[in-house]
């Protein structure tokens, strides 16, 4: 987990991106995490690992909202990509894959984990976003510029209507 977040901390440091870290107590939940760090929960960014057919991906939207795996199938089917079968990652298939337990999973793809990076536009109605930084007891709050930017992700709506 550590290794999580040193590799996040070196990324952001070595692009000469301003962000704001917190140790705080383990939280588990985005409920939790907002809570803790004193943000509406909406400016937190929840990050799931979901597999797509035979691989993983990782999808982040706003910690307020749902995940609508019928808008992510269509996504997929309307870029060529079988996605008859999706599922959530399991816990023990998640710590085998980046060494996190779910609740600690940032919100980067490659190079931090080796997943491509789909985000819901619900995320960019931020300035800023919050997340858990690959551990439970350590958050780092951003520019939403700043982590598109760096992150680089695909754009498309998968929330929950």
């Amino acid at each position: 987990m550590e290794k999580v977040y040193s590799s996040i901390l070196l990324l952001l440091n070595e692009a000469g991106i301003d962000f704001l870290t917190m140790e705080h107590e383990a939280s588990h939940t985005s409920e939790e995490s907002a809570r803790i760090r004193g943000d509406k929960l909406s400016s937190g960014a929840k990050a799931i690992v979901y597999k797509v057919q035979d691989e993983y991906n990782l999808f982040v939207l706003a910690a307020d909202r749902k995940m609508s795996p019928k808008k992510i199938k269509d996504y997929f089917k309307s870029i060529g990509k079988k996605a008859k079968k999706t599922r959530f990652a399991t816990s023990e298939e998640l710590l085998e894959m980046t060494e996190l337990v779910p609740g600690s999973v940032p919100p980067f793809g490659r190079p931090i984990l080796d997943f491509d990076l789909y985000v819901d536009p619900t995320l960019l109605e931020n300035n800023r976003i919050s997340f858990n930084a690959g551990t439970l007891t350590n958050s780092i709050n951003m520019s939403l510029e700043d982590y598109i930017n760096i992150s680089k992700p695909v754009v498309f709506d998968f929330e929950e209507d």
